[in-house]
């Protein structure tokens, strides 16, 4: 199982996604490889948000070496899934991926745990630290789900 978890900027909500779905990934000792990118390009190349990191080391997860990436077309042939952080995400893969686009492959990480009902992951670049806690919580609970859902099919 190859996952990738996308964002706009690939240096909050992203990065934090695949760290802890690589942590449970490593803890379940499953053989799945996860990975994250970004929609706009403006953080190539740069480590995760500082607050994004404080928050994963608080929960034993480092994920300082990850650097932000452009999501492209190509990663519909290297990833079995795609997880958005929010609608608006999937919206920018679509328009970046044109006739490759495959909606089979792209969900919203949160329908993982709430089907079917559409729940954003907040962009917390806009607020304090507490909002980092926020998205930790969400993304943590949405990762248990996909490693339950998927190892039931």
């Amino acid at each position: 199982m190859k996952i990738l978890m996308v964002c706009l900027g690939n240096i909050c909500r992203s990065p934090l996604a695949e760290g802890i779905l690589q942590n449970k990934i490593n803890e379940a000792g499953l053989n799945w490889q996860v990975d994250s990118a970004g929609t706009n390009g403006y953080h190539v190349g740069e480590a995760p948000h500082r607050l994004t990191q404080k928050v994963a080391r608080q929960h034993g997860i480092d994920i300082s070496n990850q650097r932000a990436r452009n999501f492209s077309t190509a990663d519909f042939q290297k990833y079995d899934k795609i997880y958005a952080m929010a609608d608006d995400v999937i919206d920018e893969i679509r328009h970046i991926a044109k006739d490759k686009f495959d909606t089979s492959k792209v969900d919203l990480i949160m329908n993982e745990l709430y089907p079917g009902e559409g729940l954003d992951v907040f962009d917390p670049w806009y607020g304090g630290e507490d909002g980092y806690h926020e998205v930790y919580d969400m993304i943590n609970a949405a990762c248990d789900a996909i490693i339950n859902n998927i190892n039931k099919k």
